[in-house]
């Protein structure tokens, strides 16, 4: 994959050039939004999620065989990570998947999950940059909406960010396995 100028080459999950060039120039000098490298679990990426859901550190290996299991499906995930360049470690997170459906002449939806970003950089708009950047990317890969599940406390946020809200979740949790899913 491509390599951030100015940086090591790194292993990106996908091409860099997706991500909004506005997102990008609205960020900090400090801080670098790019996509999630082969090597961001030592950056942290497992602990800024823990800010949002609890996190089964698997090991590092895992987290590896993880990110190429999602590379191995093209166009499908878009992870992107916010760096601090100082400390070379993480401080914000975003995921958006494009779901490919039969509906609106086998239209696409573009799926908003596991945004997080470090305490002790939330309240600098980080969140809203990851939010802009996976909808630039959602919609340039030609989805027809965008889409995002949060809790009630999180709807002003959202609605700061362009989204309405609409209909209701509902989920149904499988019962807790000792062993991973054969699929």
């Amino acid at each position: 994959m491509a390599s951030i100028v100015g940086s090591p080459a790194l292993d990106l999950l996908f091409p860099e050039e997706l991500i909004s060039p506005e997102v990008t120039k609205q960020l900090p000098s400090e801080l670098q939004i790019r996509p999630l490298a082969s090597t961001d679990y030592q950056r942290g990426h497992l602990s800024v999620l823990s800010v949002l859901s609890v996190v089964n550190d698997l090991g590092e290996a895992a987290w590896v065989s993880q990110f190429h299991a999602m590379r191995a499906t093209p166009r499908t995930y878009y992870s992107i990570v916010i760096v601090d360049r100082a400390s070379d470690k993480i401080v914000g997170v975003g995921c958006v998947f494009i779901e490919r459906k039969f509906l609106r002449g086998l239209g696409s939806v573009g799926h908003i999950e596991d945004i997080a970003v470090d305490k002790s950089q939330q309240g600098k708009k980080l969140g809203l940059r990851i939010i802009h950047a996976l909808t630039h990317i959602s919609e340039n890969s030609g989805c027809y909406k965008t889409i995002l599940n949060c809790s009630d406390a999180n709807i002003p946020f959202y609605q700061k960010c362009g989204f309405v809200q609409k209909e209701n979740e509902m989920a149904k949790y499988a019962p807790e396995r000792s062993h991973s899913p054969r699929l």
